[in-house]
């Protein structure tokens, strides 16, 4: 319910301001924030390849992968490798798909007219910060206030 409240906010803030397209930050410049875009592409890509390399796609699970159990050989060091490699690739794959969910969802907000707009509080993410960090979805004063309280 709050994120529906938050996206038919966005939606209205986007209307009020007037803004073209899928260019919704009035102090943006689309170069830059097709820069931003390119950019999560480069990264998206990076990190498919990455995770392909420790695992495979779930058949079963959209967007999801299963890390691949590495064979070394039959001896007792090789299954002593192996372990600690898959534990090491688990460790690995979750960080990758993490980073790849908040890729996707930073460029569905590129898509969607709605990104560099604060999901707590309505207002403008800071250019500095989108730049620095492209998948931030908060400004810094409500991450600040999200940290705090955890």
């Amino acid at each position: 319910m709050v994120y529906l409240g938050m996206l038919i906010s966005g939606l209205l803030l986007k209307q009020f301001l007037g803004c073209p397209g899928n260019f919704c930050l009035k102090n943006m410049d689309k170069k830059i924030l097709e820069q931003i875009k390119k950019d999560l592409l480069a990264q998206k890509k990076k990190i498919e390849e990455d995770l392909n390399a420790v695992s495979h796609k779930d058949e079963y699970e959209k967007e999801e992968h299963k890390v691949t159990f590495p064979d070394f050989g039959d001896k007792p060091d090789d299954n002593a490798l192996e372990v600690g490699e898959y534990s090491t690739n688990l460790a690995t794959e979750k960080i990758l798909e993490s980073s790849l969910r908040d890729i996707n969802n930073a460029l569905n907000r590129i898509e969607k007219g709605t990104y560099g707009i604060c999901k707590y509080c309505g207002k403008e993410i800071d250019e500095k910060r989108l730049l620095i960090r492209p998948v931030a979805s908060a400004c810094v004063e409500c991450k600040s206030k999200l940290q705090k309280s955890s």
